[in-house]
This record gives structure tokens, sequence and C-alpha cells, in this order.
């Protein structure tokens, strides 16, 4: 392992997500080349949060998969460096998967990826890229805050971030939130106060930061925090802000309280 270059703390990537029916196998689980693309994409992403150069995947190692995931579970990949070299990195990748009603929560797969860095960026292509502080800056568990990447299939002809897109990824970190703090079934009922103050451009890595704002009798209403960064240049800006109403539904898919009521002791 390099010292060049100084240390860089191991923070804790997450990518939260749900299985839709069109990530599933014909089996009703989700498919695997689609759980490893996801823990692929937070391989890399935390790979460009430790060092401002640009990473290829080399290689992966012994990437069991021990669990399915189903349709409508909550899936969670976080990802980790857990080793650095003088010019390729290892990301500890692992994926878990949640049941949104109950919070039953298993392990889908774990396993190794070996990124390489390659062209150039902020961080010298000569130099060794920084070294590794183990138990620093890890980010806490029960923060909620998500990261993606924008891709050039989610951007407009302008070539940033397509404002539907944004959309989606605000709404899915504001489902998640409420589906954790009701343990109900959420639908979306309206938006408040959203607005976007600067473009997201392809290449740039999405951070989503979500809050409680207010929990009714009914719904909760999330706020949610949309902020980008260019993995070389390190510029990091705010995007947008959002409040998103999601109200608790039953099976007929009519309002309940979000709490639900305990059941009665039998007399």
């Amino acid at each position: 392992m390099s010292s060049g270059g100084g240390a860089t703390p191991a923070a804790l990537t997450r990518l939260t997500d749900i299985v839709f029916p069109g990530d599933a196998n014909h089996h009703g689980t989700l498919f695997g080349g689609i759980a490893l693309a996801r823990m692929d994409k937070a391989a890399f992403i935390a790979a460009s949060r430790h060092a401002p150069v640009d990473f290829v995947t080399a290689s992966c190692e012994s990437i069991d998969f021990v669990n399915p995931a189903h349709v409508g579970d909550i899936v969670e990949v976080t990802a980790r460096v857990v080793r650095v070299d003088n010019r390729s990195l290892g990301v500890q990748a692992e994926l878990m998967a949640e049941s949104p009603l109950s919070g039953e929560q298993r392990q889908c797969s774990l396993g190794i990826f070996n990124m390489v860095a390659v062209g150039c960026g902020a961080w010298s292509i000569a130099e060794p890229l920084p070294s590794l502080e183990p138990a620093a800056g890890v980010t806490g568990a029960k923060e909620m805050c998500d990261f993606d990447i924008v891709f050039p299939d989610q951007t407009s002809h302008y070539g940033s971030l397509y404002g539907g897109d944004a959309f989606a990824l605000m709404g899915k970190a504001a489902f998640v939130q409420a589906t954790r703090r009701s343990r109900r079934a959420v639908v979306l009922a309206s938006t408040r106060h959203v607005t976007f103050f600067s473009q997201v451009h392809t290449g740039e890595i999405v951070e989503l930061r979500s809050s409680l704002a207010l929990v009714g009798r009914r719904s909760i209403t999330v706020a949610v925090e949309l902020w980008a960064e260019d993995p070389r240049e390190r510029n990091r800006k705010r995007c947008g802000t959002g409040e998103f109403v999601m109200v608790a539904v039953g099976a007929d898919h009519r309002p309940v309280d979000v709490t639900p009521t305990p059941p009665l002791a039998n007399a």
C-alpha cells in the first residue's frame, strides 16, 4: 500500500433502489446481472470518491449470491475501499435486500471489485493513489444519504440530467424514507417546493439527502436535497431541493394510518 499523496478516509458509499418487475428474472427475483451492475456502480463511485481519476473495473473476486431479492424489495448496496495500491484499489461491495413492510433484511451478495486508475484527472497519473485511513470518516448507518452517477441515457439534449430523471431519483429517496418510517405501502400524493438551482452533467456523482419533514396521521412529508460533484474536479454543488408528500395505503389502495394500530389483547 502506498503512502504517497496523503491519506483518504474510507468513506461509505450507499446506493438504495427498489426491485421493479423489469429488474426481475422469470423466478420473480432480482436478475443476477442487474445485481452485479449495481454493485459495480457502487464500487466505481467509491473509487471515484477516493481519488479524482478515471477508474475501470479490472476484475472481481468470488461474488456469491446467498439470498434472493424479490420484486418490491428495497435493495441497498454499500461499498467501501478496503485496499489501495499505487494505481489500483479494491472495493468491497455488499448487496442487502429489505422487505418494505416488515423491515426484515437479508444479505444477498458480497464481493471485492478491483478498480484500476486510467487516463488523467486532478490526481497526477505519475503519482500513487492516496493511501487509506480505514476507520475514519465512515458515514453512519442511520444517515439517509445515497449516491448515484449520471450516465448519458439520463441526460437531455443539453447534456445534463433530464428533469424527469432528477424527479425520479428524489422521489425514490422519499419513498424509501417514508416506507422505513411507516412500514406501510406508500404512494406519492404531491410534491411541494421542488426547485432546481444547477445542472447535473454526465459523469457527475449525485448525492441524495432525505429527511423527515412532517409525519401526519396518514401522510409523511420527506425533504430531499440533490447534490452533484465532478469526481475529477471535486466541485460539489447543491442542485435541487424538494418536499414529497407520501400517503400510506392499505390493500384496497385507500389511505390508512401511518402508525399501525396494535392488536387488541384477548379478553
